[in-house]
Formats: structure tokens, sequence, C-alpha cells
């Protein structure tokens, strides 16, 4: 018999709380983006732990948007929230960086964008470990099924984590969830997006769309289109899913 929402929301919450046992830490924190995906994992990790949870927001050169739906967020599903500003600290090292490659002409203009939005994911991967570390908790990902697969996320980034307790539910499947959850109607709307630059939306920069990702996953026929992209994807990130290759033995 098919599980219910609630019951797997249940088993997921037991299992935070087996892995935090395990581990001999205290509690769970997450970083809020104000999207679904990081709404559901507070949600979670609130139910897990309702006075060792934390959410953390990371505004860097973010959206005053992204911030108040974090906020919004938090409210929803009650978690107790802190706030570290990390746009000075990422506008510093982007610069310096820049400025030596510039002085040994190494600067390639045309990967700054990239590399300016994988700083960020890695400055807030930082911060997220600097605060767990202070209050001996563990870091919690929201990556789900699509974005493991094909590799949506930023090595050592938001892929830099304890525990990924949606990473195998498909993202039509993060809207129930969050529904159950109690999600604001306007996170439940928004579109999926990593607040990298202005504009930016997960779907127009994979080329694809997160129903196409799904059906694919569940083994259902999608357009060739789609099929190559998703593939392609997969393949090219395949060393995000695994440990760095280690020399042979001699």
């Amino acid at each position: 018999m098919d599980k219910t929402i609630e019951q797997k929301i249940d088993l997921t919450v037991d299992w935070l709380r087996e892995m935090v046992k395990a581990s001999g830490t205290n509690g769970l924190l997450v970083g809020l983006s104000g999207g679904i995906d990081s709404t559901v994992v507070a949600g979670l990790i609130k139910r897990a732990f309702p006075n060792d949870s934390l959410g953390v927001i990371l505004p860097c050169k973010s959206s005053g948007k992204d911030r108040n739906d974090a906020l919004l967020c938090a409210e929803a599903c009650g978690i107790e929230t802190v706030e570290v500003e990390l746009t000075q600290a990422h506008e510093t090292i982007l610069k310096n960086a820049i400025d030596k490659l510039g002085e040994v002409k190494k600067f390639d203009e045309n990967r700054i964008r990239l590399t300016d939005a994988n700083l960020r994911a890695r400055l807030r991967m930082s911060t997220l470990y600097a605060i767990a570390g202070a209050m001996n908790y563990m870091v919690v990902g929201t990556d789900n099924a699509a974005e493991t697969h094909t590799g949506y996320f930023t090595k050592y980034g938001d892929g830099g984590v304890d525990l990924l307790p949606i990473s195998r539910l498909p993202k039509r499947d993060v809207y129930k969830w969050g529904e159950v959850l109690g999600a604001p109607e306007s996170i439940l709307k928004r579109a999926p997006s990593a607040g990298l630059w202005e504009g930016q939306t997960d779907e127009s920069e994979m080329g694809t769309t997160y129903d196409m990702i799904d059906d694919y996953l569940e083994g259902k026929t999608i357009p060739e289109k789609d099929r190559k992209i998703i593939e392609a994807m997969h393949k090219r990130t395949e060393h995000k899913r695994e440990m760095p290759p280690q020399a042979p033995e001699f």
C-alpha cells in the first residue's frame, strides 16, 4: 500500500533524528533562499527538532524579495532564523582574485558570471558550516531528485552538506510536501531560481523543465531534445556526485 505524504514526511523526520543521534550533534540548520526546496527542508528540520533547528538567511547581492520570501518561509514553519550579509565579503574576494589573474594575464572575462555565482554558493556553504560548528549542528541540503541527477548545484557550494532529506523527491512532489507543511502560496507559485543573478531561473538556465526531468526519472517518454539535455547534464556533472579521484597506489 502506498504511503501518504504525511507518512513519508514522518519517516523523513525520524531519519533526520536518527542521523543527528548517530553523529553526536545537537540539531540541524538549513540555508533559507525563499524557494520551495529550502521551505520544505526548513519544515522538516523544525518538525524533527522544534528547539534545535535553525534557518540561516545569507544575502549575497540578493534581491530584497529573496530575503522577504526567506523570512516568510521561516514564519510559516515557525523556525528561528539568523541572517549573515555576505555581499561585501563576496565582492572583496572576487575583486582580489580577478585583479591577481589580471596581473598575470590569466583572466577570462567569459567566465566571470559563473565564477561570481559559484563563489556566492561557496561562501554560503562556508558560513553555514561556521554556524553549524559553533552550535554543534549538522548542515542540511535542499537538492531534490532532479537537481541531484542533473548536477544542478555548485560543487562544494550548495552541494556541500551533511544530509540530503529530499534528494530522492521529484520536484513536483516537493511542491506537494510544501502544501502539507504549510508553505505560503507565494512560495508555491514562485519560479524556481538559485538567485544567482537578476532574472535567473533554473529552467531557463538548464534548457529544460523540472517536469521533463521528473518524467525522465520516472521512465516516461519525453521529447528527444529534453532527453539529450538531461543526459548531457548528468554525464557532465558526474564528478559532483563522486568523491574526488585518487591517484593510483604505487
